[in-house]
């Protein structure tokens, strides 16, 4: 089976996929052989925690003199300080070994892994009063006990939750905290793997969206791959089923669901066997009679078809609520693109908004190893992967596969980030604040994060971040937030032990 990580790493150094045995390669503990780098050529003047010796300062719970980012640091082993002790290792490693250990020290430092994160023991919340720098607030358990892999919450007016869980399907949180499983949604499909700590699946439900109009309409919006077998020249030759990207709506109605329409679904043959995990999937309303969404890297490799107008992947599309395209959208009028793409060049946009008072979408997208971003989306804009980005490949090497892509695209054609995330802390779904109980925050982006399992409070002025907080660090992977009809903060906790819904109020 081919994995578009491992495909990353072979294009990057050469390899012709096709020739590469990906079986055995896929049984290599990527980050034990990181491990095993750094403790060969630092561990025994730094330690192998990191923390020092009497022969070489401590990496981590310190400030680096010479900086602290990935560039700093590579560049800190490769010229050495041969005055202190420390000697050049441009001449012994190569550039790939250096970039390595400079990533790994900056993950250290971080508190992340090339690989996420997956507490097998249950999340504990802390008591009493949280004091942040704005506003303090109590956590409550809204649900417990819910399958280790959820995707979206959604609240409702009368206080009630939508839940959607990759492969289980729609449920409803009670106002008690009671759940019932709804009948009838999109199929999804429980015969997942693992691969390098990463659960790789096909036929998942994704994000969950009430129409903005909701209490008027019923209207609920369902993102999810819709999966099918030999329905396609790739799933006939491989003999294995194919997924891809679809948004419906439909009604509850007495625990089922019904009235279903597909409002997006790409061409049949741009369905893949690649695994969902990166798909995307998110949903923003602009209350203007508009539905934006996310699809991810779902082609063969993950720099694959992006580029392309004229293929799905690694776009925001836009639509109008009742699935038809709407006259303003960019490339309505242009031959050979697709008329819903709003943007491309993205990698896995897992978090997509709408900024009520700059009228924008905004995304977060999660990069490879490093690049992860924050996007504020300009119709029409080519944001750049995989041409340009901060991250680099598993291996630790650049990403440089632009020439054998055949892609061109000029700096100044492209969009960069409104913040960059390198090391990668896995940037997961946010918010724009906007309620009442804590006017502290009002405009503010709430931002979770899965490898990190931090949730970050971002101060906007004018399209930029000026200020960064950390609410809470180190509780648990944030899959999803959202804001409840008062105010509170609700927010969706994927957790291997049983995922959690809890919120934040005063």
């Amino acid at each position: 089976m081919k994995f578009s990580v491992l495909v990353m790493v072979a294009l990057a150094q050469g390899f012709d996929p096709a020739k590469v045995d990906w079986e055995k390669l896929a049984k290599i503990p990527m980050q034990d052989t990181f491990i095993r780098q750094y403790k060969e050529q630092c561990g025994a003047c730094h330690g192998e925690d990191l923390r020092g010796t009497p022969l070489g300062k401590p990496l981590v719970g310190v400030d680096l003199v010479h900086g602290a980012g990935v560039k700093e640091i590579a560049a800190s082993i490769a010229r050495g300080f041969p005055d202190k002790g420390m000697p050049a290792w441009s001449g012994t490693l190569s550039e790939s070994q250096i970039w390595n250990l400079a990533l790994y020290v900056a993950e250290q430092r971080q508190g992340t892994t090339i690989l996420d994160k997956r507490n097998k023991l249950a999340i504990e919340l802390p008591a009493g009063r949280v004091r942040t720098e704005r506003a303090n607030f109590r956590v409550e358990t809204v649900a417990a006990g819910l399958d280790p892999m959820p995707f979206a919450i959604a609240p409702l007016a009368d206080g009630r939750i939508l839940l959607s869980e990759r492969m289980r399907g729609l449920s409803v949180i009670g106002r008690d905290g009671s759940r019932t499983l709804i009948r009838g949604t999109p199929a999804v499909y429980a015969d997942s793997t693992e691969f390098l700590g990463q659960v790789m699946g096909l036929g998942w439900l994704l994000d969950v969206a009430p129409h903005p109009d909701y209490a008027s309409n019923g209207w609920i919006y369902l993102m999810h791959t819709d999966r099918c077998s030999a329905c396609n020249a790739a799933s006939r030759k491989s003999n294995r089923p194919v997924s891809m990207n679809r948004l419906v709506r439909g009604r509850i109605r007495d625990g089922e669901w019904i009235d279903e329409q597909v409002l997006w679904k790409a061409d049949i043959e741009t369905y893949t066997d690649t695994s969902d995990l990166a798909a995307g999937g998110r949903i923003a309303f602009d209350g203007r009679g508009h539905v934006f969404f996310s699809v991810g890297v779902k082609a063969a490799l993950d720099v694959m078809g992006v580029q392309d107008p004229d293929l799905p992947y690694g776009k925001i599309h836009r639509i109008a609520d009742d699935g038809s395209i709407p006259a303003d959208n960019p490339f309505v009028n242009t031959a050979g693109v697709l008329p819903s793409i709003w943007t491309l060049g993205h990698r896995s946009v897992q978090g997509l908004e709408w900024n009520r008072r700059t009228r924008e979408a905004w995304s977060t997208e999660m990069g490879p190893r490093g690049g992860d971003e924050l996007n504020r989306l300009r119709p029409g804009g080519n944001y750049g992967w995989p041409v340009f980005t901060n991250g680099v490949n598993y291996d630790g090497r650049p990403i440089n596969v632009a020439k054998s892509l055949g892609l061109k695209l000029e700096a100044e054609d492209a969009i960069f980030p409104v913040l960059d995330f390198t090391p990668a802390q896995a940037m997961s779904s946010f918010i724009f604040y906007e309620g009442r109980m804590f006017p502290q925050w009002q405009g503010d982006i709430l931002l979770g994060t899965l490898r990190a399992t931090d949730l970050l409070r971002l101060k906007i002025r004018n399209g930029a971040v000026v200020h960064q907080e950390v609410l809470f660090r180190d509780l648990a992977r944030f899959r999803d937030i959202e804001v409840g009809p008062r105010g509170e903060v609700l927010i969706l906790l994927e957790n291997a032990a049983g995922s959690k819904i809890i919120r934040l109020r005063r």
